[in-house]
């Protein structure tokens, strides 16, 4: 049925319901808008009726808030296709979500999220291995402004933490912004226009600001074994794990043995008829303190105001805990003695321990966390390889010592490209260089978030601004604080762009490997993801995560290059020659 409105009244009208309300349809055709708290309204708690055919007709009389959003949706497109806005985000994991309902709430809600993939999710999306989980308790692995009392376990598996995005991303709206099936080819700053020019496999996009949320657990690392390409069984990476192969009764190889492999063996062992692991390094691991939520617990968590913030700060303080022995490597001592202690608990095979024993300080590669994995490699049909796969030959693989063991299915447990923002090659700024290119020597940013020469782009969890023991989300949530606030600077001064001096930059990042090479992470006598191939650490945050939650609590003009007023180049420009393309 048409619409005998106009569309652009129509569609303002949705904006500001939404807003302002949650749709109750009512008897007698009644719409009922019950406002809820938003902080910038500080709204009471009132009802407003509203006559339902003063803002929608017949076909919509079902679904309101559903068919209202895809309305919208429909209606932002428009005749250019909705490709331009103030904002656009790429990626919709953790990072690309929450800076969606991050910039919304702050008035920022011109915006687009372009997502690769048919649906939202990022790495709990990809990864749908057996026995995939966090290794960060739940209630601090989830946005701060959106706790989830309901958690089933204290680390919550992989299916609850993907249904937990997607239920915060509709509660939020964030659907309205998303477009799925998008891949960013190509983007580079406009300096006539001062925009960002995207190129995709949905046509042209651009904007203002560009956001690049596609995360450091993005690419899958793939380890170049002579002869596996022909191996006659499945070969398949835990990232990208193929639900068709029936494991039960094979012989499985797992190549690896570091976060993933620690929860996929345990998972896969009870089916398979023999599981070889191939580990080029031993791992330190401590228990993980995994158990569903006891029922009164989680009674205090719905019901006692301030208890999930209780958890979460007690939670917070433990992890800081980690990070402060990580920053001093003198007293990592007890933390192996506990490590040591649970493997010998668990294994009993005196050479099957030396094989797991590591050799290197606890911290400098990803602690590890399980009470299941020792167990499983004590089960006579799971068998420990300490060597690193030199080749496949047949249903064979064999180790750089020689040890040789049969398969039928082989499971890729490598890790991803971690050091590698995956469209840094395709990212180009002011000279014409692609962010690959300025980082030749490694990944850099200012506190993480921002490169010189690529004026109004902000990346998440960027280079050297995570750990090895805080939650992501909370180094997340306080990017976010900094998004805003460079974002609000920018528009009350109505500036076109802002963008680290270089200066500022360079010293920021002399300090911060400085300060790296004291922490465990640097001097830790190991070969990590944490380091480049010239060995320099473009990962780990050296300092507390109090003083990165300062750090990125305000934004100072000082640091940038504000240009500025904005040019007289119309909003809906179209990408033409004028604005040339960087060389394909």
């Amino acid at each position: 049925m048409p619409l005998d409105v106009d569309p652009r009244e129509l569609q303002g009208a949705i904006r500001l319901a939404q807003q302002l309300a949650q749709p109750v349809v009512q008897p007698g055709g009644h719409l009922h808008w019950r406002a809820v708290s938003i902080e910038q309204q500080r709204l009471d708690d009132r009802v407003f009726p509203l006559p339902l055919p003063l803002l929608l007709t017949g076909e919509l009389l079902l679904s309101v808030s559903e068919r209202s959003r895809r309305l919208q949706h429909d209606l932002s497109r428009g005749a250019s296709g909705g490709k331009e806005a103030h904002v656009i985000v790429v990626g919709a994991g953790f990072s690309g979500i929450g800076a969606a309902i991050r910039l919304r709430q702050e008035g920022f809600g011109d915006l687009l999220v372009l997502e690769k993939a048919p649906q939202l999710g990022g790495t709990w999306r990809e990864n749908t291995y057996p026995g995939c989980a966090c290794d960060v308790p739940s209630s601090l692995y989830s946005y701060s402004f959106s706790p989830n009392p309901g958690w089933s376990r204290l680390f919550a598996g992989q299916r609850e933490i993907h249904d937990y995005l997607r239920t915060t991303a509709e509660q939020y709206g964030v659907d309205e912004a998303l477009r799925c099936d998008v891949r960013v080819l190509r983007a580079w700053w406009d300096r006539s226009a001062g925009r960002w020019r995207l190129e995709t496999t949905d046509g042209d996009y651009s904007s203002e600001v560009l956001v690049m949320a596609t995360g450091p657990w993005h690419r899958p690392r793939r380890p170049e074994v002579p002869g596996l390409a022909e191996f006659p069984g499945p070969v398949f990476h835990t990232a990208q794990w193929d639900h068709t192969v029936d494991l039960a009764g094979r012989r499985v190889a797992v190549v690896g043995s570091g976060a993933s492999a620690v929860q996929v063996v345990p998972a896969i062992q009870e089916q398979a008829a023999a599981v070889h692991v191939f580990q080029r390094t031993a791992q330190w691991i401590l228990p993980k303190p995994d158990f569903p939520v006891p029922r009164a617990l989680g009674w205090c968590l719905r019901h006692l105001p301030g208890a999930q913030r209780v958890m979460r700060s007690a939670q917070f303080r433990m992890q800081e805990g980690f990070g402060y022995v990580f920053r001093h490597p003198r007293l990592v001592r007890p933390l192996q003695a506990a490590a040591r202690a649970h493997l010998h608990l668990a294994v009993r095979d005196r050479r099957l321990r030396q094989a797991l024993t590591p050799h290197y300080t606890l911290g400098c590669k990803r602690l590890l966390t399980s009470s299941t994995y020792y167990p499983a490699l004590a089960k006579p049909h799971v068998h420990l390889h300490p060597t690193a796969v030199s080749a496949a030959r047949g249903n064979r693989l064999i180790g750089a010592d020689g040890a040789q063991a049969e398969a039928d299915v082989v499971v890729l447990a490598t890790g991803f490209h971690i050091g590698e923002l995956p469209l840094a090659r395709r990212v180009h700024g002011t000279g014409g260089l692609t962010l690959q290119e300025t980082w030749a020597e490694g990944p850099a940013a200012y506190l993480g978030t921002t490169v010189s020469g690529f004026p109004n782009l902000f990346l998440l969890l960027g280079p050297n601004i995570l750990s090895g023991s805080t939650s992501a989300i909370t180094v997340l949530e306080a990017q976010l604080t900094y998004l805003c606030a460079a974002l609000t600077h920018r528009r009350q001064g109505g500036y076109t762009a802002v963008d680290v001096k270089p200066a500022v930059q360079a010293a920021y990042n002399t300090a911060l490997q400085d300060a790296l090479r004291t922490t465990v992470y640097d001097a830790g006598h190991c070969s990590s993801y944490y380091l480049s191939p010239t060995g320099r650490n473009t990962f780990s945050w050296p300092w507390s995560t109090g003083r990165l939650i300062r750090s990125l609590s305000r934004f100072d003009p000082a640091a940038y290059t504000l240009q500025g007023p904005p040019l007289p180049s119309p909003r809906s420009a179209p990408i033409t020659p004028d604005h040339t393309r960087p060389g394909r």
